[in-house]
This record gives C-alpha cells, structure tokens and sequence, in this order.
C-alpha cells in the first residue's frame, strides 16, 4: 500500500489497530494462541491467523473473519508444536482481502523460517517497499507489515536477534511486534512506544507476549510487564534476553488505547485501562 493510495481512502488499507500475540515454550501453543486472539479479538475482526513452530517444522493457517470462524478443532490440530504467533486484522469499511491476513511468513537465505505479526502503521512503508522490491522480492499483499518481514528475512547477522535489529533499523513509524523464527519468539516495541505490547508468564517456565493484557487470563499467564519503547526482547531456550537497540527522543503513546481501543480490563502502557477512563471521566465532570 503507497502513500498515494493511503491518501485517495482506498477501503483496502491497512488500519493501525491490530492485536498480536506469542507462545513461547508451551505445548499447547497454538491453542493458546487462539485464545488469546479470542480476547483481541476488539482489535480487529477482519481477518485472523496463527503460525507455529514444531521442532523446527513451520505450520501456518490464516483466513478472512473472526477468529472462532477462521479456526475449529481441526485447525488447531493442524498447528501442533511449542511456539506459535497469531495475529487479529482491523476491520475496513470497504472490501478485504484473504491475502492482507497476517502472519506474514518468508524464509531467509539461509533457509531459516521468519514470521511477523504487527501492530502498528509504518510512515516509510513506500520507500521500504520499493527499496526491497529493487531487490527483487514480489509482495503477495498491500500491508506495510510484509514489508517488514521481507526485511527482517533478508537483513544480515550472525543470530536471528541480530538479523531483526538490522531489520527494524530502517523501520519508521508504529510498530508492536510478534516475531517467530523456527526457535525463537521476539517481541519488538517501535521506540517511541505509540502501540502498547505486553509480557506474561505462564506456569512451567512458558512466556506470552500480547498487545493487552487481558489476553492473558484465558490462558492462566500471569502479567508480568510491558514491553519498553525501542526493546526487542528475545525469547528462546537459554530465557529471556532484553535488547536495547532503538532510542527517540521522547515517548509518543496513543491516547486511544485508554479513550476507545483497549478493553478496560487491560493493563495498557503499564496502567489500568479501567481506571483512567474513570479519572478522565471526574476529570470531565470537574470541567
């Protein structure tokens, strides 16, 4: 999706408001995930979907509708393994398309797995685009979220942790990140923290990462704390391992999440969503 076709109101673009989420270390990930997303499912109704990973073999579903429509008991048999991403699509007002459903999933040069889930709205989406379209990768969707995929799978390090900070660099604009390679779960946070993202344990060492918090009590993951503006912590069999790549000069959370987004029984940028919306409403009633 171009800047031009963003600007002209094409019903296909894509919305900011996205839910994301990630298992890590637990064998039913999968199914936890769908659970999760069933909790997101406010942040976006269009389309749903889940990747997962299997001793290294990769499964993958996605399809347009809400998230119970998109997966049943045979799906969900079908995404077996010990990490797992989903992703819940923004509705549009206009016509979708299946091939807009996230996660988006490519393979590297060295033949390694790479899948995305994102929340956010990239500003440099064009120009990213274009640049990686130079380099010969065809897109199969008009999401700015591909595009990020593509860079990640094709950006350059010793590790995959490296290989998603080389990705990101380039990266300009709201992003909240589930990110899977065959072993390793990654959740990236844009630095200026506009989308909220969130980290949960759950029981016999397993983590969770979602956009709320609230996702995390149909799967018994207990809140631990909010991913930071500019973190990418990697999540893999040696932990939890925080990087810090990414600064700005100031913190830009969207004020949305606690007016209208989020669901009021999430902890949102560290904050009870519940509570604010009734110190804005004595706030209101004062003035």
């Amino acid at each position: 999706m171009n800047a031009a076709q963003h600007l002209r109101g094409d019903p296909d673009k894509p919305r900011e408001e996205c839910g994301v989420c990630g298992v890590f270390g637990h064998p039913e990930a999968a199914n936890f995930a769908y659970l999760m997303l069933y909790a997101l499912q406010h942040r976006g109704q269009e389309a749903a979907g889940i990747v997962s990973s299997d001793a290294g073999i990769i499964h993958a579903h996605k399809g347009e509708g809400h998230v119970a429509d998109v997966f049943d008991k045979d799906t969900l048999e079908d995404l077996p393994g010990t990490i797992a991403i989903g992703h819940v699509r923004y509705s549009t007002t206009g016509a979708s398309h299946a091939r807009n459903a996230a996660p988006f999933l490519g393979k590297g040069p060295d033949g390694g797995w790479v899948a995305v889930a994102h929340n956010g709205n990239m500003v440099n989406a064009t120009p990213l685009r274009a640049g990686l379209e130079a380099r010969g990768v065809a897109f199969e969707s008009t999401t700015d979220s591909e595009g990020m995929m593509h860079a990640i799978r094709l950006a350059d390090g010793p590790t995959f942790a490296d290989r998603v900070v080389a990705g990101l660099a380039p990266c300009q604009g709201a992003y909240s990140l589930a990110i899977m390679s065959e072993s390793a779960l990654v959740a990236a946070r844009d630095p200026n923290g506009f989308r909220p993202l969130c980290l949960g344990k759950i029981r016999d060492g397993a983590y969770a990462i979602a956009s709320e918090s609230c996702a995390f009590d149909l799967i018994g993951a207990e809140y631990v704390r909010d991913i930071e503006p500019g973190e990418v912590l990697v999540i893999d069999a040696s932990g939890l391992r925080s990087l810090r790549p990414f600064t700005a000069p100031r913190q830009s959370m969207c004020i949305f999440e606690f007016i209208y987004f989020s669901r009021p029984d999430s902890m949102v940028f560290g904050t009870s969503v519940q509570a604010v919306r009734k110190e804005l409403g004595r706030q209101l009633a004062w003035e």
